[in-house]
């Protein structure tokens, strides 16, 4: 499925061999500021023109502007007729925002990953924003606007504001474009602003998730409904290549003595995406510096592993060690025959690894007392289904997107499979072993 938008001046080409035209890119630079932000005058142009019909209808069929002031390159519209490929123009919007945040997040030291939770937010809700204006947009995130506007973070509020106005001068070369000013802390303020959801059922919202560390990842998904619709993964450290899998956590101390950063080579990080009801699961490298992220055939198709036996399956095995699924995991594996090396990755690559076809099974229990977010989990869910995979809590039932910012009901854990006869399998094994375990 091409990324499509409607306020995109081409296609954002996919499929090998599929024909595209490409933009005259020429006159795109790094450092010029374009559109603008979120002054009042600039929202009424965005709401007053209601007569063109976006690429995607939701159930509110809201219409959008004819400009939406982030989109770089006007010259040559391609608008598909109303009710074809049902967001489309939001899932090509959410991998934009997410490749973004992914390389922000880069260039953010990891002793401040706290800045780069910020940052992303910033960056996400100014780009959805942009894209269909304010009053339409609700995101579900881990911060709010009052943490970052008490006198007690001014200084941290400042260096948002350095960070995220650095990270927009590349905005042309993730096909956006950005502000004709740079943010100032009131813009920065307003953006975290609508970061004010609180979930449920009713009406349409996006769940923001970034997970602090060295592996640091970005999740974002649009619910609608209750439902989600769909989902976009970044994991700057999961390699693009799945020969280096076999090196697990060397990989990246490897590649990097084998080649600088700014190699062709360097096949570090990938986006993995997909709409709901499409069948299918896309995966592109992580945009690399000083070009421009409409490559020709960027993103290649995914999907699970067709292994059903468990005797043959890889489960993924956290890195964490506060993760109390290892010892569970490694007494499943044994008692059932279970003969393969575990894939270590962490948090949020488990759902890029099963929806790849990389590993067949992860499991993930939750300690007495906590809850899963589902800004966690609910981009990778969609993802995985897609590709073809099963994930259910450790019951066998799907888990609830609907009740706010927790999944709520959830019934031990949550286990992802390849496929339905596997996962049937595992849920099976799960309860024959589950009294005896200390989880």
């Amino acid at each position: 499925m091409p990324l499509n938008c409607s306020t995109l001046g081409f296609r954002v080409p996919h499929l090998p061999g599929q024909q595209t035209k490409v933009p005259d890119t020429t006159k795109l630079t790094s450092t010029t500021y374009v559109g603008t932000c979120f002054p009042t005058t600039l929202r009424k142009k965005l709401h007053q023109n209601k007569s063109f019909h976006i690429v995607s209808q939701s159930k509110f069929n809201q219409n959008y502007s004819p400009y939406s002031p982030v989109m770089e390159d006007q010259r040559e519209v391609v608008v598909s007729p109303a009710g074809q490929e049902t967001y489309a123009q939001e899932l090509d919007v959410a991998v934009r925002a997410v490749q973004m945040a992914c390389s922000l997040c880069q260039n953010v030291p990891h002793t401040t990953s706290v800045l780069a939770d910020w940052s992303v937010q910033v960056i996400v809700s100014w780009i959805l924003c942009e894209s269909f204006g304010c009053l339409n947009v609700s995101i579900l995130a881990k911060e709010d606007v009052q943490s970052l506007s008490t006198a007690d973070a001014t200084g941290m509020l400042d260096t948002v504001v350095k960070t995220v106005n650095e990270c927009l001068t590349e905005a042309p070369h993730f096909g956006i474009k950005g502000p004709e000013r740079p943010l100032g802390s009131s813009d920065v303020l307003e953006a975290i602003s609508h970061c004010n959801s609180t979930g449920g059922h009713i009406g349409r919202f996006w769940a923001l998730g970034s997970v602090r560390g060295d592996p640091y990842s970005v999740s974002l998904a649009l619910i609608d409904g209750g439902e989600v619709v769909l989902g976009v993964l970044g994991c700057p450290n999961y390699p693009m290549k799945k020969e280096w899998l076999a090196y697990q956590l060397r990989y990246h101390r490897i590649l990097s003595k084998l080649a600088p950063a700014t190699s062709e080579s360097w096949d570090k990080g990938c986006v993995i995406y997909a709409r709901k009801g499409s069948g299918k699961a896309w995966i592109q490298p992580l945009h690399q510096k000083n070009k421009l992220l409409t490559r020709p055939n960027s993103a290649n198709s995914v999907q699970v592993s067709l292994i059903d036996n468990p005797g043959l399956a890889t489960f993924c095995d956290p890195v964490e060690k506060s993760n109390s699924t290892h010892s569970f995991t490694a007494g499943l594996s044994h008692n059932h025959g279970l003969r393969k090396q575990p894939l270590r990755v962490y948090n949020t690559e488990k759902y890029v690894a099963i929806a790849r076809g990389d590993a067949e099974i992860f499991m993930t229990f939750t300690r007495t007392g906590n809850k899963e977010k589902i800004w966690d989990h609910a981009a990778g869910v969609l993802i995985i289904q897609e590709a073809g995979g099963v994930v259910t809590d450790a019951g066998g039932s799907p888990l609830d997107f609907s009740k706010g910012m927790f999944i709520e009901g959830l019934d031990r854990g949550i286990i992802a499979s390849a496929g339905a006869k596997l996962h049937e399998e595992i849920i099976n094994a799960i309860d024959a072993s589950w009294n005896s375990s200390n989880l």
